[in-house]
């Protein structure tokens, strides 16, 4: 605003900057100021120079701190709901549509990310430990299961799944996320993730199934 103010005067005669200054109470205190100023500028000089500006500086400096208190509540108010609404994070929903359409280790992984997103390393690091180990104990159990019940053990599958969504939503995001305000993620870049890894060991698989399926025939 001063500089506009200054702008302003620079473009005007001396006669001008002269009338700011005689009838000074009629004008906006910065004006005057501004006109005083491109007076001293040019050299001229204003014998009630220092009285004016005895009267008018305390106005300006109220207006400018009204102003700056204006807008340190707008930009308050700018911030408070974006730090309301927290970080994104993959919702527990998420985590286990994930879980159950493709795997107990994609759910993992998206609460893995979440924990990393809030800056969680070791805890991130410990949930890591608890899938590695789920894991190994899953696929023991779905060896022992194939041998006692052949193909009818395929259910178990699903049940490992499920076991892992209750660990995920009941115990690990209670204690390591907590209650707090988030974003939902999104979650269409996470799924086009978890289609090509699985279309890429479903290729890679395809020689093995091939195997198996001759082998089978008579």
């Amino acid at each position: 605003m001063a500089e506009d103010y200054a702008a302003k005067m620079g473009r005007k005669t001396d006669a001008e900057l002269r009338q700011y200054v005689d009838h000074y109470p009629n004008y906006l205190e910065e004006a005057v100021l501004a006109a005083l100023d491109e007076l001293e500028r040019r050299g001229k000089v204003v014998a009630e120079a220092s009285a004016i500006r005895t009267d008018v500086q305390p106005v300006v400096a109220q207006r400018a701190a009204e102003a700056a208190t204006v807008r340190a509540a707008e930009a308050a108010a700018v911030a408070e709901p974006e730090q309301a609404a927290g970080p994104e994070l993959y919702s527990p929903a998420t985590i286990a549509i994930f879980s159950v359409i493709f795997s107990f280790l994609a759910g993992g992984v998206l609460m893995v990310i979440n924990l990393f997103k809030l800056d969680k390393q070791s805890k991130a690091l410990r949930l890591l430990l608890f899938i590695v180990l789920y894991l190994l104990g899953s696929t023991y159990l779905l060896q022992w299961a194939v041998l006692q019940f052949g193909e009818s053990a395929k259910w178990i599958s699903a049940a490992v799944n499920l076991g892992a969504v209750v660990a995920y939503l009941w115990f690990f995001w209670p204690r390591y996320v907590g209650q707090r305000s988030y974003l939902s993620r999104g979650w269409l870049p996470a799924l086009v993730v978890c289609l090509l890894i699985f279309g890429i060991m479903y290729w890679l698989m395809l020689p093995m199934l091939g195997q198996m399926g001759g082998a089978a025939l008579p």
